[in-house]
Protein backbone atom coordinates (compact mmCIF):
# COMPACT_ATOMS: atom_id res chain seq x y z
CA UNK A 1 0.00 0.00 0.00
CA UNK A 2 1.53 3.37 -1.02
CA UNK A 3 1.71 6.50 1.13
CA UNK A 4 -1.29 8.16 -0.56
CA UNK A 5 -3.46 5.08 -0.06
CA UNK A 6 -2.46 4.94 3.60
CA UNK A 7 -3.28 8.65 3.95
CA UNK A 8 -6.72 8.17 2.36
CA UNK A 9 -7.44 5.20 4.67
CA UNK A 10 -6.40 7.28 7.67
CA UNK A 11 -8.74 10.11 6.72
CA UNK A 12 -11.59 7.66 6.21
CA UNK A 13 -10.91 6.27 9.70
CA UNK A 14 -10.96 9.84 11.06
CA UNK A 15 -14.34 10.56 9.46
CA UNK A 16 -15.77 7.28 10.76
CA UNK A 17 -14.48 8.05 14.27
CA UNK A 18 -15.98 11.57 14.16
CA UNK A 19 -19.38 10.30 13.04
CA UNK A 20 -19.33 7.38 15.49
CA UNK A 21 -18.44 9.74 18.34
CA UNK A 22 -21.73 11.57 17.90
CA UNK A 23 -23.84 8.71 16.54
CA UNK A 24 -25.88 8.47 19.75
CA UNK A 25 -26.95 12.10 19.17
CA UNK A 26 -27.33 11.89 15.40
CA UNK A 27 -29.66 8.88 15.47
CA UNK A 28 -32.46 10.66 17.46
CA UNK A 29 -32.56 13.35 14.75
CA UNK A 30 -32.66 10.72 12.00
CA UNK A 31 -35.36 8.88 13.97
CA UNK A 32 -37.39 12.09 14.18
CA UNK A 33 -37.06 12.81 10.46
CA UNK A 34 -37.66 9.22 9.40
CA UNK A 35 -40.27 8.37 12.01
CA UNK A 36 -38.10 5.58 13.40
CA UNK A 37 -39.10 5.85 17.05
CA UNK A 38 -37.08 3.57 19.27
CA UNK A 39 -33.97 3.49 17.09
CA UNK A 40 -31.92 6.02 19.03
CA UNK A 41 -31.50 4.11 22.30
CA UNK A 42 -29.79 1.29 20.42
CA UNK A 43 -26.68 3.45 20.10
CA UNK A 44 -26.48 4.86 23.63
CA UNK A 45 -23.67 2.39 24.40
CA UNK A 46 -21.36 4.51 22.20
CA UNK A 47 -21.50 7.53 24.54
CA UNK A 48 -18.76 6.27 26.97
CA UNK A 49 -16.45 5.82 23.95
CA UNK A 50 -17.01 9.38 22.72
CA UNK A 51 -13.85 10.95 24.31
CA UNK A 52 -11.67 8.22 22.78
CA UNK A 53 -13.26 8.56 19.34
CA UNK A 54 -12.83 12.34 19.43
CA UNK A 55 -9.17 11.93 20.46
CA UNK A 56 -8.63 9.48 17.60
CA UNK A 57 -10.21 11.91 15.13
CA UNK A 58 -8.02 14.80 16.33
CA UNK A 59 -4.87 12.68 16.08
CA UNK A 60 -5.69 11.46 12.57
CA UNK A 61 -6.50 14.91 11.20
CA UNK A 62 -3.61 16.50 13.06
CA UNK A 63 -1.23 14.05 11.38
CA UNK A 64 -2.93 14.58 8.01
CA UNK A 65 -2.45 18.35 8.25
CA UNK A 66 1.16 17.88 9.38
CA UNK A 67 1.78 15.72 6.31
CA UNK A 68 0.10 18.28 4.08
CA UNK A 69 1.86 21.37 5.47
CA UNK A 70 5.37 20.01 6.04
CA UNK A 71 8.08 21.20 3.62
CA UNK A 72 7.99 19.53 0.21
CA UNK A 73 10.79 17.10 -0.75
CA UNK A 74 13.60 18.48 -2.90
CA UNK A 75 15.56 16.86 -5.71
CA UNK A 76 19.35 16.74 -6.21
CA UNK A 77 19.51 20.34 -7.38
CA UNK A 78 17.75 21.59 -4.25
CA UNK A 79 14.51 22.38 -6.12
CA UNK A 80 11.12 21.46 -4.69
CA UNK A 81 9.54 18.50 -6.39
CA UNK A 82 6.30 19.78 -7.93
CA UNK A 83 3.75 17.05 -7.45
CA UNK A 84 0.27 18.11 -8.48
CA UNK A 85 -2.14 16.20 -6.23
CA UNK A 86 -5.60 15.24 -7.39
CA UNK A 87 -8.58 16.77 -5.60
CA UNK A 88 -8.78 14.01 -2.95
CA UNK A 89 -5.13 14.67 -1.99
CA UNK A 90 -5.57 18.46 -2.02
CA UNK A 91 -5.67 20.88 0.91
CA UNK A 92 -9.16 21.95 -0.14
CA UNK A 93 -10.50 18.42 0.21
CA UNK A 94 -8.70 17.94 3.54
CA UNK A 95 -10.16 21.25 4.73
CA UNK A 96 -13.68 20.22 3.73
CA UNK A 97 -13.58 16.87 5.51
CA UNK A 98 -11.95 18.50 8.54
CA UNK A 99 -14.89 20.93 8.75
CA UNK A 100 -17.32 18.02 8.32
CA UNK A 101 -15.61 16.11 11.14
CA UNK A 102 -15.72 19.16 13.44
CA UNK A 103 -19.46 19.50 12.73
CA UNK A 104 -19.95 15.82 13.61
CA UNK A 105 -17.94 16.09 16.83
CA UNK A 106 -19.83 19.19 17.97
CA UNK A 107 -23.23 17.86 16.86
CA UNK A 108 -24.51 17.23 20.44
CA UNK A 109 -24.20 20.96 21.18
CA UNK A 110 -26.52 22.12 18.39
CA UNK A 111 -28.65 19.02 17.71
CA UNK A 112 -31.66 20.49 19.53
CA UNK A 113 -32.29 22.90 16.64
CA UNK A 114 -33.62 19.95 14.62
CA UNK A 115 -36.43 19.32 17.11
CA UNK A 116 -39.38 21.62 16.55
CA UNK A 117 -41.46 22.71 19.53
CA UNK A 118 -44.58 20.52 19.30
CA UNK A 119 -46.01 21.43 22.71
CA UNK A 120 -49.78 21.96 22.50
CA UNK A 121 -51.75 24.70 24.22
CA UNK A 122 -53.82 22.93 26.87
CA UNK A 123 -56.85 24.60 28.41
CA UNK A 124 -57.37 23.26 31.92
CA UNK A 125 -60.95 23.69 33.15
CA UNK A 126 -60.24 22.40 36.64
CA UNK A 127 -56.83 23.05 38.20
CA UNK A 128 -57.40 20.20 40.66
CA UNK A 129 -56.99 17.82 37.71
CA UNK A 130 -53.36 18.83 37.25
CA UNK A 131 -50.90 16.17 38.40
CA UNK A 132 -47.13 15.91 38.21
CA UNK A 133 -45.37 12.68 37.36
CA UNK A 134 -41.65 12.17 37.78
CA UNK A 135 -39.89 9.48 35.76
CA UNK A 136 -36.39 8.03 36.01
CA UNK A 137 -35.22 7.15 32.49
CA UNK A 138 -32.30 4.98 31.42
CA UNK A 139 -30.40 5.24 28.13
CA UNK A 140 -30.33 9.01 27.52
CA UNK A 141 -26.83 10.28 26.80
CA UNK A 142 -27.10 13.75 25.22
CA UNK A 143 -29.44 16.67 24.54
CA UNK A 144 -30.79 14.94 21.42
CA UNK A 145 -32.05 12.13 23.64
CA UNK A 146 -33.92 14.45 25.96
CA UNK A 147 -35.34 16.39 23.02
CA UNK A 148 -36.63 13.17 21.46
CA UNK A 149 -38.31 12.14 24.74
CA UNK A 150 -39.83 15.59 25.11
CA UNK A 151 -41.03 15.53 21.50
CA UNK A 152 -42.80 12.17 21.96
CA UNK A 153 -44.32 13.08 25.33
CA UNK A 154 -45.74 16.32 23.92
CA UNK A 155 -47.85 14.22 21.54
CA UNK A 156 -49.88 12.90 24.48
CA UNK A 157 -53.29 14.55 24.77
CA UNK A 158 -53.67 16.55 27.97
CA UNK A 159 -49.98 17.22 28.56
CA UNK A 160 -49.40 20.57 30.29
CA UNK A 161 -45.62 20.80 30.67
CA UNK A 162 -42.63 18.52 30.09
CA UNK A 163 -39.13 18.94 31.50
CA UNK A 164 -36.50 16.35 30.57
CA UNK A 165 -32.83 16.12 31.59
CA UNK A 166 -30.44 13.53 30.17
CA UNK A 167 -27.81 14.52 32.77
CA UNK A 168 -30.17 13.63 35.63
CA UNK A 169 -31.81 10.75 33.69
CA UNK A 170 -35.06 12.35 34.73
CA UNK A 171 -38.34 13.75 33.38
CA UNK A 172 -40.95 15.80 35.21
CA UNK A 173 -44.31 15.90 33.45
CA UNK A 174 -47.42 17.90 34.33
CA UNK A 175 -50.68 16.63 32.86
CA UNK A 176 -54.44 16.90 33.09
CA UNK A 177 -55.56 13.60 34.63
CA UNK A 178 -59.02 13.99 33.10
CA UNK A 179 -57.43 13.60 29.66
CA UNK A 180 -54.48 11.26 30.19
CA UNK A 181 -52.58 9.36 32.87
CA UNK A 182 -49.04 8.46 33.90
CA UNK A 183 -49.23 5.10 32.13
CA UNK A 184 -49.84 6.77 28.77
CA UNK A 185 -46.95 9.14 29.37
CA UNK A 186 -44.67 6.25 30.36
CA UNK A 187 -45.71 4.44 27.18
CA UNK A 188 -44.76 7.51 25.14
CA UNK A 189 -41.34 7.68 26.81
CA UNK A 190 -40.69 3.98 26.27
CA UNK A 191 -41.65 4.30 22.60
CA UNK A 192 -38.43 6.27 22.04
CA UNK A 193 -36.36 3.24 23.06
CA UNK A 194 -35.29 4.80 26.36
CA UNK A 195 -36.81 3.02 29.34
CA UNK A 196 -38.66 4.31 32.40
CA UNK A 197 -37.08 2.61 35.41
CA UNK A 198 -39.30 4.17 38.07
CA UNK A 199 -42.07 6.74 38.39
CA UNK A 200 -43.66 8.85 41.10
CA UNK A 201 -47.01 10.64 40.99
CA UNK A 202 -47.42 13.90 42.87
CA UNK A 203 -50.61 15.88 43.35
Amino acid sequence: MNVKAKSDSGLLAGIIAAVAGSLCCIIPVIALIGGLAGAAASFSWIEPLRPYLISLTVLIFGFAWYQKLKPQPVDDCGCEVDEKPNFIQSKIFLGLITIFSVLMITFPYYSKIFFTDNAKLVVVADQSNIQTAEFKISGMSCSSCEQEVKHEVNKVNGLVKAEVSYEKAFAQIQFDNSKTNASEIEKAINSTGYQVTSSTIKK
